[in-house]
């Protein structure tokens, strides 16, 4: 196929779909899919997107340049430096034109124009995950708890609506919906929301009153599962659509609804899109060993290598006698063997630019999909955050248990609010109330991550890392391995930000593997 496949990316954030579909490759080497629009509203998920589509711009031969800017060599943005360049203003140029700032719901006229612009009357393939705070388990604690939130005002509950308008319109041969699991069981004013996307789906056109743009012809279309292979005459449950990650190669325990549209007249000749099973886990070992150790920053005392020891060696004495009082001896006696072994890493608390790894990836497979041989050992967005001292204690406990339930087949490979000895409880009154059983958790090693969200941008108790020896949580390169980013995907935005670019993200890899049952489809 000499013609690319044009992508219209919506809700983009960092561009985890759009880059699984840009970096799949035929059976003959090619590219066949190309990203022609991307929209975000969040300005530096936007900037993510521009310096990805920037990188794009090359066919898979990004000047030394780009590099550089990975290197620390060229600034500290894209915009300081690596755009200014005369010999790239086209590249420049086609990446503005590609990634728009953008807001369904808002700027839809404006949207419209540009969207029709990029593909210019031809089929085009249509991928994204609106927002889905108000479907989260989080988002409906916090809305069952407000005596004053009204479902049928949140316009998060209808931003698919923004979704099936651009489908309505453009007719796209094939669409990709992601969402929280959530959405299952939402429900507005006793409605299902599942039920009502389901309908949605089948006729866009009609859902929406929306007329599709002169030259295209109305279509109504099968949603159709990854996981499980139906047939015209199967009921196909809701659960049916639930992605399980760590089926197919991902690091992690991530389960969202993805929905894929198949317009009619291509469904007849679709027998099944079952994303492959594939037999081996890959791990937190698997994709995190490489990277070099760091200790975290000190929150409210003053941030330094000695003091951080100091802490953590003080403390250390106190929680294995705390331990010892709880009758947790394997607990007090591991901490007891390592405990004077944790000294400042080599590196710190890490850098955004200029750090390198200290090992290698040992699966090829994942070698090859997060490395790039132009960027060397050179790794970004690599630097830890604070944390309070005595949350240091708690990661070292946590990480500990990690390692030894692992050892001695306990049944939990986290410790519950239950499991804290008294000198390590926080002082939350509804700590040990079971609401937040597992305020800390660690990720062991030898496991895929549980879900990676944006919640990793408030204060990372829930992503301990499995090193007794760093206590810390992870870096955003950490949880953006885990999330499949590629190591030479550059996240924009200071450190919270990115920490909320890779949490909402797809994994790209994911993405890349829905990409090549697509193109099987549609080729």
């Amino acid at each position: 196929m000499s013609k690319k496949i044009k992508i219209i990316d919506l809700f983009s954030g960092p561009g985890g779909l759009g880059e699984g579909f840009s970096s799949f490759r035929d059976s003959n080497g090619n590219f066949p899919f190309k990203i022609a629009i991307s929209i975000e509203k969040e300005k530096s998920a936007h900037r993510t997107l521009k310096l990805r589509a920037f990188f794009r711009q090359f066919n898979g031969n990004a000047p030394k340049e780009y590099y550089d800017f990975l290197k620390g060599i060229l600034g500290k943005h894209p915009e300081d430096q690596l755009y200014k360049f005369p010999k790239f203003s086209k590249q420049v140029e086609l990446a503005s034109a590609e990634a728009q700032n953008l807001e369904l719901g808002k700027n839809n006229r404006t949207i419209n124009k540009k969207i029709s612009t990029a593909i210019n009357g031809e089929e085009c393939v249509l991928i994204g995950g609106p927002p889905c705070q108000a479907y989260s388990l989080a988002g409906a604690a916090r809305n069952r708890n407000n005596k004053d939130y009204d479902a049928t005002k949140d316009p998060r509950n209808f931003l698919y609506k923004e979704y099936l308008k651009v489908i309505a319109k453009f007719q796209p041969t094939i669409f990709v919906m992601e969402n929280v699991k959530g959405m299952l069981s939402a429900k507005v004013e006793g409605q299902s929301i599942y039920e009502t996307i389901f309908r949605d789906l089948h006729n866009p056109c009609r859902s929406v009153n929306t007329k599709p743009e002169m030259g295209r012809t109305r279509h109504n279309y099968k949603v159709m599962s990854l996981e499980v292979p139906v047939s015209e005459n199967d009921k196909i449950k809701p659960k049916d659509f639930v992605v399980y990650s760590e089926h197919h190669g991902i690091p992690q325990r991530r389960h969202r609804v993805i929905l894929v549209g198949v317009r009619e007249d291509l469904y007849p000749n679709v027998k099944s899109i079952c994303l492959d099973k594939q037999s081996k886990v890959s791990t937190v070992e698997d994709v995190l060993s490489d990277l070099p150790p760091l200790r975290s920053g000190l929150s409210k005392v003053p941030n330094t290598d000695d003091n951080w020891i100091k802490n953590i060696h003080n403390d250390a004495r106190v929680t294995i006698e705390s331990l010892k009082e709880n009758q947790q001896i394997e607990l007090a006696s591991e901490i007891k063997s390592i405990y004077k072994s944790i000294t400042p890493p080599k590196g710190k608390q890490g850098k955004v630019f200029g750090l390198q790894r200290t090992s290698n990836i040992k699966t090829k497979k994942l070698r090859e999909w997060y490395y790039d041989k132009k960027l060397g050992n050179f790794i970004t967005n690599h630097e830890t955050r604070g944390h309070l001292t005595a949350d240091l204690q708690r990661y070292l406990f946590c990480s500990v248990w990690g390692g030894l339930s692992n050892k001695l087949n306990w049944l939990t490979r986290t410790p519950k609010s239950k499991d804290y000895p008294n000198y390590l409880i926080p002082n939350h009154k509804n700590f040990n109330s079971g609401k937040f059983a597992d305020r800390f958790r660690v990720q062991p090693w030898d496991l895929p991550a549980t879900t990676i969200t944006c919640h990793i941008s408030k204060d990372g108790h829930y992503y301990i890392h499995p090193d007794p020896l760093q206590c810390r949580s992870l870096t955003v390169r950490e949880a953006a391995r885990i999330q499949t980013f590629p190591d030479n995907y550059f996240f924009v935005g200071n450190r919270t930000e990115q920490y909320v670019q890779v949490g909402n993200a797809v994994p790209p890899l994911l993405a890349n593997q829905i990409a090549s049952t697509i193109f099987n489809i549609i080729a």
